[in-house]
């Protein structure tokens, strides 16, 4: 059995499970923990309604799909794409167009033939839009070397959304568009779930030490209002698995293997006789899809869509998301929509929470640090675009693949189980099973050193059926010629073993 055979499961071994995983992979289950306890802890605090919890959640699913979209076409193909506003703004006005009550197109639509839930149909139009407009702006760019396509992009992004700001008959302009339904609020019988599900409360409790430390927990009422965002939740976990699973598929199968070509060496690719074009615009279309299923599911979650959806910060942010995960890596594109809504949420309530001056007088001399001091807590929730700014500078410095990279992602668990195993590293692949990369070098001295003792034990046994044979005089220079190839092999082995092994 190979070490991957061997792999604990978290559910049978989950001491062995928290082992075999990477320093980075604790990590970042630690930090994605910590954030749970925090919201948990708000929720039972009172300082967090269950409603806003649930918000959150749909947040965060909200921006995993952005993040997808565009790791398919950056981390998959190279493909440099400034437009996911634009694509998140088709999905969300295509949907709220048909269902929306202040649509000038339509005023809101009944169910079609009076059972059909008319998002569904939302669905459709918002994904086809997307994909009509990125077939049209990859068309003339995607042929092109270099920046055109991040050029053009950018552009796309801003003439959307001022066609949604300036065309009142078509998207109401400025005013957005409000009434849009929840998704499944005009269904025949799950529409009307959220109404008969029980209301619960819970009453406020004080506890901790009487006279010495006290806090009130709990004291909420869960409702309707919580009830219709669960079943928001439910449906953005729907979409992430959904899109995780075919985007794990495709990443693996030999579509994917040719898309990681072209990002590396669009001409190789070529010369190996693949349509780069061809594969270029579907990686295009797909994650221009992916980007407008997210902004269908934020218009039946936020239940109001405006042209301020589309401003060109939300697209940095995704950008944000993928590099911080690790481009190419799905694992890191879940975890980077994770890390965006912690920190543009998380930074709205943390000021409220410290001291409005400092618990320390100051001498007069360091007057402008409390002033400094005073003017960030006042304004904490704008310091969001700081937050991001130092992440991006660490990620750059000390991880620059990103936090969770795809290697581990790359292979087939069959073909893992088959592969030859070696100290963690699965032979001819890019799949590392080691504990942490403080390993790493030593692994590698450590298979240098045992292919040169190879080499050399080979290098013995030759040089001595060499001698003999010089001995009993069959072949005079049979030794020294034996002895001179097998030392030339030897060396070879060992460099090739070195190179191998680093």
């Amino acid at each position: 059995m190979t070490e991957t055979d061997a792999r604990p499961s978290v559910t049978s071994d989950p001491r062995g499970y928290w082992a075999a995983l990477t320093g980075a992979e604790r990590g970042v289950a630690a930090f994605v923990a910590a954030m749970l306890v925090l919201l948990l802890w708000g929720l039972v605090s009172g300082g967090l309604g269950p409603t806003y919890f649930m918000y959150l959640v749909g947040l965060v699913g909200m921006y995993i799909l952005l993040s997808f979209g565009l790791n398919v076409q950056w981390g998959y193909a190279g493909l440099i794409n400034f437009s996911v506003a634009a694509f998140f703004g088709l999905g969300a006005y295509g949907t709220a167009l048909l269902t929306a009550t202040s649509s000038p197109l339509t005023g809101g639509m009944d169910p079609i033939l009076g059972f059909f839930p008319v998002p569904i149909v939302g669905i459709f139009v918002g994904l086809g839009l997307a994909a009509v407009l990125a077939v049209v702006i990859g068309i003339p760019t995607l042929r092109l070397r270099a920046d055109y396509l991040a050029i053009a992009s950018l552009g796309l992004a801003e003439v959307v959304r001022l066609v949604m700001l300036n065309q009142r008959d078509w998207t109401n302009g400025s005013a957005g568009l409000r009434g849009i339904p929840g998704f499944f609020d005009v269904w025949p019988v799950i529409g009307d779930l959220p109404q008969t599900l029980p209301e619960l409360r819970f009453q406020e409790l004080e506890v901790g030490l009487p006279g010495v430390w006290t806090t009130r927990i709990l004291g909420f009422t869960i409702g309707e209002s919580f009830w219709s965002q669960t079943m928001n939740v439910l449906l953005v976990t729907v979409f992430v698995a959904v899109t995780y699973l075919v985007l794990r598929r495709v990443h693996q199968s030999p579509w994917g293997r040719v898309l990681r070509t072209i990002r590396s060496d669009e001409d190789l690719a070529e010369a190996l006789g693949k349509d780069t074009y061809s594969l270029k615009m579907q990686s295009f279309v797909l994650g221009s899809v992916i980007m407008a299923l997210a902004g269908v599911f934020y218009a039946h979650l936020n239940l109001f869509v405006s042209p301020g959806d589309l401003n060109p910060i939300n697209t940095f942010y995704v950008w944000i998301a993928v590099i911080l995960g690790g481009s190419g890596s799905n694992r890191g594109a879940m975890f980077g929509g994770f890390v965006i809504i912690a920190i543009q949420e998380g930074t709205r309530f943390i000021g409220g929470a410290l001291p409005e001056s400092l618990p320390i007088d100051m001498p007069s001399f360091l007057g402008f640090v409390e002033s400094t001091y005073t003017t960030v807590v006042d304004n904490f929730a704008s310091t969001r675009l700081l937050a991001v700014g130092i992440i991006i500078i660490l990620v750059m410095r000390y991880r620059p693949e990103g936090v969770l990279p795809p290697q581990r992602e790359l292979i087939w668990p069959s073909a893992a189980r088959t592969a030859d195993v070696s100290g963690g590293v699965v032979t001819g692949s890019q799949v590392d099973d080691s504990p942490g990369p403080d390993d790493e070098g030593q692994r590698a001295h450590d298979g240098v050193e045992d292919t040169v003792h190879d080499a050399d034990d080979a290098t013995d046994d030759v040089e001595s059926t060499g001698g003999t044979d010089a001995a009993d005089g069959n072949q005079p220079d049979g030794g020294t010629d034996a002895t001179d190839g097998a030392d030339a092999n030897a060396g070879d082995d060992a460099t090739r073993g070195g190179d191998d092994d680093e």
